[in-house]
């Protein structure tokens, strides 16, 4: 791991999330009745409550809103769930704000262009690699897996791994 990426993760305090393209594969189902259905990746959420677990705070931001989300950032016990939201720079200065957090210990991990300016803000910005080039240029990591398909758990570990407590946490399930 280069040392300045592994510098700006050890410096996170929030990790923020986009769901569409990110938490999942950017697919939106629509049942008949309208309803909308997303599939979310296990291990992304396993990665999730792991990071959660290490004294990291986890953060949903998104510009859909969707009772699914809701559903699964309870599931996942993540509260700070932002949906809904049409600027999403002004959201991120928003949470950092009420978590009187700094941009430089906070990260986000977004797939498309709506998430440039938080991107562009926060100390650690990660992206998926079906991400615009104009994204994956901008960010300090493109992960290996897709959204949806583990990208989530793949940048969880990362952080956990730059700040030590990763094999603590793979201590506690060999318990």
């Amino acid at each position: 791991m280069r040392k300045g990426l592994r510098e700006r993760m050890r410096r996170v305090k929030l990790m923020i999330f986009d769901v569409d393209g990110v938490l999942t594969d950017g697919t939106l189902y629509f049942g008949e009745s309208g309803a909308e259905l997303k599939a979310f990746n296990a291990r992304d959420g396993q990665g999730i409550k792991m990071l959660k677990e290490s004294g990291v705070e986890v953060a949903i931001l998104s510009a859909r809103r969707s009772s699914a989300v809701d559903a699964r950032a309870a599931e996942l016990g993540v509260t700070l769930v932002e949906q809904g939201v049409s600027d999403k720079g002004e959201a991120f200065e928003n949470l950092i704000g009420r978590l009187r957090a700094s941009a430089d210990a906070a990260g986000y991990m977004g797939d498309d262009l709506v998430d440039l300016p938080v991107l562009a803000r926060c100390g650690f910005a990660a992206s998926v690699p079906e991400a615009p080039q104009a994204v994956r240029k901008r960010v300090h990591h493109v992960t290996r897996a897709g959204g949806g398909r583990g990208a989530v758990r793949e940048v969880c570990e990362l952080i956990m791994h730059a700040q030590d407590t990763l094999n603590k946490a793979i201590s506690r399930q060999l318990a």
